[in-house]
Order: structure tokens, then C-alpha cells, then sequence
């Protein structure tokens, strides 16, 4: 069975819908706020042409999301997953990037939940790949049962702390 990299998911509290052209003001609107991007190495997505080109490689990747509030149908932000390898059996889950109101863990954790719980019908092992400076994202990983690993990642030049989660994982961890 192939991977289906954009279902819609809907949970409790949030939609995720795969990520469309027309979708970009409602977005930015979310991504121009400084704080958001405060604790990022690409801590100048504020900025809208710089936003531009991470939303076009969002749509370029074919896994990217955006998160819908379910009381209000409000935009919220943006997650994706990328880089699926089938002879692995992993695939990653990042850039993702919520609206300050929807901070404090409830909304990030069932995004993960939905997305986990899709990618282990296809996967045995999700990635996580995270700036090392980037302490708010770093704790949300941990939170979900994201399990640091030994070895940096660089992508772009840029440096990356991975941590996993593995379907045995999730299945007893503080998601399920």
C-alpha cells in the first residue's frame, strides 16, 4: 500500500487538509509573527518573501498540511512529512508551526497524534528533526515521546538534533 502523504485528518480539536495555493494569506497571517520563528534557525520566516519560499517548497513537497481550528474554521498553521523511504520504512514530520493562541500543547499534541498514528499504517519509524537552539520545539518533541538521537543531522547547513518515535513506541507512549 502506498503512502498517502496528504489524507485530511480530523481530530477533536483540529483538521489537518492538505496545504493549497489559495491557502497562503490565511497562513502568513499566522507565520508573520516574530515569536513564532523566535527560536528557529530560519527565525526570519516572519518576513513575507522570505515566508513565500517556505510555503512554496511546503506545496512543492506533496506532505504539507494545514491545521484548521474545528470551533472556528481558522487556519492555525502547518505541518508536513517528507522525505518517506520505503526501504527504511520512516519518514519525517516537521516544520510545523502553530498560532501563539494555540500554544501549550493540546493542539500540537493531536496534531502529532493524527499524523503518527497515519504514518505508522505505512511506517515503522517517524523523524523529527529539530534546530539545536530551538528549546520550545525541542521539549514538544520529548513531550510526544520523541527519543533524542545520537547523531546531528545537517541539511542545508544547517544543524539538526533528531529524535524518533517507532510504531512499538507510540503504541505505549503518552499519545495512545
Amino acid at each position: 500500500m502506498a503512502f498517502d502523504l496528504q489524507p485530511t485528518l480530523k481530530g477533536k480539536l483540529l483538521e489537518l487538509r492538505p496545504l493549497r495555493p489559495e491557502d497562503f494569506d490565511f497562513l502568513f497571517a499566522v507565520a508573520r509573527d516574530p515569536l513564532v520563528w523566535e527560536q528557529h534557525p530560519a527565525s526570519d520566516r516572519y518576513q513575507e518573501t522570505v515566508f513565500r519560499d517556505f510555503f512554496r517548497e511546503a506545496l512543492d513537497c506533496g506532505g504539507a498540511f494545514v491545521a484548521i481550528d474545528a470551533t472556528d474554521g481558522r487556519i492555525i498553521g502547518s505541518s508536513r512529512f517528507y522525505g518517506y523511504d520505503e526501504a527504511k520504512s520512516e519518514i519525517e514530520i516537521g516544520w510545523t508551526f502553530l498560532a501563539r493562541s494555540h500554544w501549550g500543547g493540546s493542539y500540537n499534541r493531536e496534531m502529532k497524534q493524527l499524523m503518527l498514528r497515519h504514518a505508522f499504517k505505512f511506517v515503522d519509524r517517524v523523524i523529527f528533526l529539530v534546530g539545536p537552539e530551538n528549546w520550545r520545539s525541542r521539549r514538544a518533541v520529548e513531550k510526544i515521546g520523541g527519543v533524542e538521537m545520537e547523531s546531528r543531522v545537517y541539511r542545508n547547513g544547517r544543524e539538526s538534533v533528531a529524535y524518533e518515535i517507532t510504531a512499538g513506541q507510540f503504541e505505549t507512549g503518552p499519545l495512545n
